[in-house]
């Protein structure tokens, strides 16, 4: 008897789904609490008198923070909600993200991201039937210019 497959019409529609913009505010302070806390000290992200006379003439950030959320929109949590609602499994592992950097960002941007489901596939794992889903993230600068692309793996089991 064949097995049927986890991805539904429902989770079928919503590849290429993509998320409502969610602003994001770069401020000095959560810059250096942010480099304090993963032990980074890069003087770039840590001493602003440094940052100013280096060729940025401000503190960027370390690589994977992009500020903290101004609006509120779609979180990895609120996909993944999306998606248990639509029928998929609703244990979550985050299966890693890979970043690719166009620009530094720094304090005093404005970032603008937005999210895209790019792919859900289904693999026989040790856990049985299970879900991996990809997220692409896009962050927009203040004057519209690509910084980032985040592309996240989701596994729902």
């Amino acid at each position: 008897m064949a097995r049927e497959s986890l991805i539904s019409d429902e989770l079928q529609k919503m590849i290429g789904m993509r998320s409502e913009p969610v602003i994001f505010k770069v401020e000095e302070g959560a810059i250096q609490r942010y480099a304090e806390a993963i032990g980074d000290t890069n003087p770039l992200y840590n001493d602003l008198e440094y940052a100013k006379k280096s060729k940025y003439g401000r503190l960027i950030c370390p690589p994977g923070f992009t500020g903290w959320p101004v609006r509120r929109g779609r979180t990895t949590e609120s996909i993944s909600a999306l998606l248990v609602k639509a029928g998929a499994p609703s244990r979550l592992l985050d299966g890693g993200v890979e970043f690719e950097f166009f620009e530094p960002m720094g304090a005093g941007d404005m970032l603008v991201a937005t999210t895209t489901i790019a792919q859900i596939t289904e693999k026989q794992t040790r856990l049985g039937s299970t879900l991996f889903t990809t997220t692409e993230t896009t962050y927009l600068n203040q004057n519209g210019n690509l910084v980032l692309k985040a592309k996240q793996t989701l596994i729902l089991f």
